[in-house]
């Protein structure tokens, strides 16, 4: 076991070295860019996943050299395939696939030294990497604007519900003394990312079903739109009623952590109803098969 780490690790250093100009260009944009900040830690997380389930994960290694192969072919041509598009792509979007052709080489290397077996055992931590991969730009641009559009929904909602007036002009609000635009640095692109990410992490720790992490998952939009039509509408609310320098002070632009904390508290009661759904039909079927035995028995 420890030959092949041996082996990993310098196969993992020597694609550093590689690749060192992109993911330098990599944790640039992650430290520059609201929509990319996670991907700084994405490496880290997965292998804090890697080490939490090592033991199931390593319980019986072996080389896969043509397995791995297979996979650094893909990784290969990928990276080719980011060369050749480089003058007809984007900076950003030759980026996406450099960083896919990374990913791709870095999982080969673990299929190579630790076997399929293991890359089957360790595949949420190992496919955890492709978040590493920046959105692609026109696919960035629309999430953004739905982020966008569902907020200033959420939003007249709230205010409606509030008995706020206001008048609303697409993605404008007037309030008494105050008008408030959801732009895109408004979209609340950063913390929806992170609360996906959370989604994923809860969802592989704490249920078993397939189907219902992907519910789990389905909850995050929603979730996420709420969130930010909260956010805007305390900050909107306290500039019309209080002091109109909430629009501009620290709470607009350093209490994503407060309001972090009310997604993450939104998006916990359903994780807990998943997990007690999820309970009630594993006692079902125990009580089913209990009942099926006597019967055999009777």
């Amino acid at each position: 076991m420890k030959s092949r780490t041996i082996g990993f690790g310098l196969f993992f250093a020597v694609s550093v070295v590689l690749f060192g100009g992109p993911l330098k260009l990599l944790v640039s944009l992650s430290l520059a860019s609201d929509a990319c900040s996670q991907i700084i830690l994405i490496p880290l997380i997965s292998a804090a996943l890697v080490v939490a389930e090592r033991r199931r994960i390593f319980a019986s290694p072996r080389y896969s050299p043509v397995a791995g192969a297979g996979v650094l072919g893909a990784g290969v041509l990928c990276f080719s395939l980011a060369r050749t598009l480089s003058r007809t792509l984007s900076a950003h979007d030759a980026l996406c696939l450099t960083t896919a052709s990374i990913v791709l080489i870095w999982l080969a290397g673990f299929t190579c030294f630790y076997g399929i077996q293991a890359s089957r055992a360790g595949s949420f931590a190992l496919l955890f990497l492709f978040l590493m991969i920046p959105v692609p730009e026109f696919l960035l641009a629309r999430i953004i604007l739905a982020l966008r559009q569902g907020s200033a929904a959420a939003l007249s909602t709230l205010y409606s519900l509030l008995q706020v007036p206001f008048q609303r002009d697409g993605l404008v609000f007037s309030l008494p003394g105050v008008s408030i635009g959801i732009a895109p640095e408004c979209s609340g692109i950063r913390s929806s990312i992170s609360l996906f990410i959370t989604g994923l992490l809860a969802g592989h720790f704490f249920l078993k079903s397939a189907w219902r992490r992907v519910l789990l998952m389905i909850f995050i939009f929603p979730v996420a739109v709420l969130k930010n039509a909260i956010r805007l509408a305390t900050i909107s609310l306290l500039s019309a009623y209080v002091d109109p320098s909430f629009l501009t002070g620290r709470l607009h632009h350093q209490g994503g952590f407060v309001f972090a904390i009310i997604s993450v508290g939104l998006l916990v009661p359903i994780l807990f109803l998943l997990q007690w759904s999820e309970r009630r039909a594993r006692r079902e079927k125990q009580l089913t098969g209990t009942t099926a035995v006597k019967q055999s028995f009777a």
